[in-house]
């Protein structure tokens, strides 16, 4: 059973874009982005969404697999005829390589914004890992969002990158709680670090072009996939923003242009 999908519409063009986002972030963290790609394209609408297991989506049945999440996604587009178009980061990055396997023939594009379609050992970019082993060992409660923000500035994490985090702490029981089943997302990142989806990634009989953004400052690419990808076929774009893996973070003004500049050609 897929899980419903919790879903923001900015914009009230016909034709709309997917957005979602990468391993413990949601939809909204996209939402400055897609007010500014919206203002500068008018006629392209923004849909926000929350993956499985993040935001105010439903939680979903094990397995929490990169696979279960694009079929989530995809019976969100069998609601939505009018999304024409997709972009994810990271794990939405290889979700949405994942859902292009099973798309609707309309599916003009694809995005995916510093997400290697090839497989990693252990848990995805080094950087994510961190932040998922400073999750699992600190407190599961907080009394101020600032004290949360404070211990993972002390693990070495930059402030914006804390600030981002703590979006995902609620009101609970004994004070503020991380809404994230911490145990869920690792299988999540671990299954899509076991992803190989070059098939996907390459195939010009499935729908849409592709365009992979690659944030020069990550090290989600590795010397090989980078080698790999400067002989793509003609349906494969690779572009470049000078960004740390949070891109949408690190250079949101880069990412509403490359955005605005390429929705004009659909």
């Amino acid at each position: 059973m897929v899980a419903r999908l919790h879903h923001e519409r900015i914009g009230t063009a016909a034709r709309a874009l997917l957005v979602t986002h990468g391993i413990f972030g949601t939809g909204a963290n996209w939402r400055g982005i897609a007010r500014k790609l919206v203002a500068a394209r008018p006629d392209w609408a923004v849909e926000l969404v929350d993956l499985r297991q993040h935001g105010r989506s439903e939680p979903g049945e094990p397995p929490h697999t990169l696979a279960a999440a694009a079929r989530d996604v995809r019976a969100l587009l069998d609601e939505l005829p009018e999304i024409v178009a997709v972009a994810g980061h990271s794990f939405g990055g290889k979700t949405m390589l994942a859902l292009r396997a099973i798309a609707p023939a309309r599916l003009e594009a694809t995005w995916i914004f510093d997400a290697s379609p090839s497989t990693r050992d252990g848990v995805s970019d080094p950087s994510v890992a961190r932040v998922l082993e400073a999750l699992e060992r600190l407190p599961k409660s907080w009394a101020k969002r600032d004290d949360f923000v404070a211990a993972l500035a002390a693990e070495g994490h930059a402030q914006a990158l804390a600030q981002w985090l703590a979006m995902n702490l609620v009101a609970g029981d004994g004070g503020l709680v991380l809404r994230l089943d911490l145990v869920a997302i690792r299988a999540m990142i671990t299954d899509y670090a076991a992803q190989d989806l070059w098939d996907v990634l390459l195939d010009p009989d499935l729908p849409g072009e592709v365009d992979v953004v690659i944030a020069e400052r990550s090290l989600m690419f590795s010397a090989a996939d980078r080698a790999r990808l400067e002989v793509v076929p003609p349906h494969v774009h690779v572009m470049r923003i000078d960004a740390g893996h949070w891109l949408h973070i690190d250079a949101p003004d880069a990412v509403v242009s490359l955005l605005a500049t390429k929705l004009s050609g659909l």
